[in-house]
């Protein structure tokens, strides 16, 4: 069943963002492949970069927030959620010129980067590699050096050391999509009543979309690439910096965020109680509250 749903074309996008308000979702071709994306407000360019196996439904809780403040873009990266999902390596320099890319599409000469968990390391890489292309850097949850050393969630663990064919995962999240994807969210929010039986059945629909393991199993080899090409380099950032953390990450304790905190000078660490691995999803409020004031200064 799934590797005949592989063969077969992608369910078409659909015209509107599915969260708590109704927002046209917009594509654009990079490099050849379709990317969707929100794009709302007006001002100062700002874009919300989603983390593994992510989509932009990490970031329902700040488009009406954020977005009558400045221009909120958020994108699905290539090989997630409802964007295209190439066969190609996605190392950290290939998504890096994806980014790029996505950016002069939509002439963006220099934006803040807000990136949650995997989404930081790219904001990071970006910092590192194009800086002229960064204002300034929110790092969210992530994403640490010696990941792996630091990687306390097993559901997370166990994808990154699985060596299963992806077909096999494929077909796996399609036998029992419902329950893998609870499993994983009960260790991405620390309230587990957030996760209605609404949410689940969002994120089941979306983990559904054909191609969507092939490239989240590419991290297995992607990650020595960041931790030797940009891990060891993250020191030499000099952008403003507000690192947001969740007191109750399980994915990444909050030890991880106060020693990327050390490492970035003159960076702000803000804690955020009651929260998990996703803060800006799980207290909205104080995240928004503290991205908007970093923004304006």
């Amino acid at each position: 069943m799934a590797m005949t749903a592989a063969c077969t074309s992608p369910p078409p996008i659909p015209p509107q963002f599915d969260a708590i308000e109704r927002i046209p979702i917009k594509t654009l071709s990079v490099k050849g492949q379709t990317m969707a994306y929100l794009d709302i407000g007006t001002g100062q360019p700002v874009v919300l970069i989603h983390g593994f196996g992510g989509s932009m439904w990490q970031w329902e809780h700040q488009q009406a927030a954020l977005s009558s403040h400045i221009r909120l873009i958020t994108p699905d990266l290539v090989g997630s959620g409802l964007s295209d999902k190439p066969d190609i390596e996605y190392r950290p320099e290939e998504m890096l010129d994806y980014f790029v890319s996505f950016m002069d599409r939509l002439h963006i000469s220099q934006a803040t980067l807000v990136g949650n968990s995997m989404g930081a390391g790219l904001a990071i890489g970006m910092a590192l590699t194009h800086p002229d292309r960064v204002s300034k850097l929110i790092l969210i949850d992530g994403l640490p050096a010696n990941v792996l050393d630091t990687l306390t969630s097993p559901s997370i663990r166990r994808a990154l050391e699985t060596s299963a064919p992806s077909w096999l995962i494929s077909f796996g999240n399609w036998l029992f999509g419902g329950l893998m994807i609870e499993s994983v969210l009960k260790e991405m929010v620390h309230d587990p009543a957030l996760l209605t039986p609404a949410v689940i059945e969002r994120s089941n629909r979306n983990r559904q979309r054909p191609g969507l393991i092939p490239p989240i199993l590419t991290v297995r080899k992607t990650l020595p690439l960041w931790e030797t090409g940009f891990a060891k380099r993250i020191g030499e950032i000099a952008h403003p910096t507000l690192i947001l953390w969740g007191e109750e990450d399980r994915v990444f304790p909050i030890a991880v965020g106060e020693e990327l905190h050390r490492s970035i000078t003159g960076s702000t660490l803000m804690r955020i109680p009651k929260a998990g691995h996703i803060p800006q999803w799980e207290q909205p409020d104080l995240a928004n509250q503290a991205m908007l004031e970093f923004i304006a200064h």
